[in-house]
């Protein structure tokens, strides 16, 4: 059974997630972990002048939540009952990152679904804080819906490797689930700075090769090409539905995100990204 952790804060962006996580997980078992994470800041004068006097301040400010839980709870049971899903609701009170540590911990969490945040028209999927902080600081995969994007069965896997990372198997599990579950074919991209070709190198395709011996895989280069630029140019060439990489997170992580030195994390893919770590 797999454990599922799907972090909501009611948007249209995070029920998208929730949405993409039923379809691709159809015909597997698995509880999925719906998690709220109230701020801090969310505390306002407002509720606690509602709150009636036998009331809790955190009962009065979480009361509405927990509502919002169970309705949506509900509503994927009926929907989904005929799969082999089971749901629990989680409300914490925390920093948002601290949140997400402790339940992937205590919840024996095998990935997270997480949407990102988009401006409408762009071309441009905008990260936002929260995704990137999971990213940087929770060791568990993180499988990232773009905003608006309508689940379809993949096909086609595409698996990122960056010019400094060598393959490893360690942590690679979810990404042989998914070509196994969805017998996709696989696209290996090297991102390279020269033409050179290392020992390491050499021995990683070998690897690779006797790795994937059973999935229909193909490999390819793109030399001296910004990251995010060969990634989406790959992407769209090959009509890839799924994009896999490992991150480093102050190597390929911030070649990857960022387009500039601003807060700002730009990637500018309309596919899913799984983001794995090795273990």
């Amino acid at each position: 059974m797999k454990n599922i952790l799907l972090p909501t804060d009611f948007s249209p962006n995070s029920r998208n997630a929730i949405n993409y996580a039923m379809e691709f997980f159809k015909k597997e078992l698995c509880t999925f972990h719906i998690l709220h994470v109230q701020k801090v800041s969310n505390y306002t004068s407002d509720d606690l002048m509602a709150a009636p006097a036998n009331t809790s301040v955190h009962q009065s400010v979480i009361h509405e939540v927990k509502e919002k839980l169970t309705v949506l709870n509900q509503e994927l049971q009926k929907k989904f009952d005929q799969e082999n899903y089971s749901f629990d609701t989680h409300v914490d009170y925390d920093v948002f990152t601290d949140a997400i540590k402790q339940i992937v911990k205590s919840q024996n969490i095998d990935l997270i679904v997480m949407g990102t945040n988009g401006a409408t028209g762009s071309k441009e999927v905008i990260f936002g804080s929260n995704t990137l902080h999971v990213i940087r600081k929770i060791d568990c995969p993180v499988f990232i819906i773009p905003e608006n994007y309508a689940y379809k069965t993949p096909k086609k896997i595409l698996y990122t490797i960056d010019y400094n990372d060598n393959f490893t198997t360690s942590g690679i599990t979810p990404l042989t689930d998914l070509l196994i579950k969805h017998k996709a074919s696989l696209k290996i991209l090297k991102i390279k700075e020269d033409e050179t070709i290392t020992i390491s190198e050499f021995d990683d395709k070998k690897n690779m090769n006797v790795f994937f011996k059973e999935i229909n895989h193909t490999f390819h280069t793109i030399t001296n090409v910004p990251t995010t630029l060969a990634i989406e140019s790959f992407v769209q060439i090959m009509n890839i539905d799924i994009n896999t990489m490992f991150v480093k997170r102050e190597t390929f992580l911030e070649r990857f995100f960022y387009g500039s030195k601003t807060s700002k994390i730009n990637y500018g893919t309309r596919i899913p990204l799984l983001i794995m770590h090795k273990s």
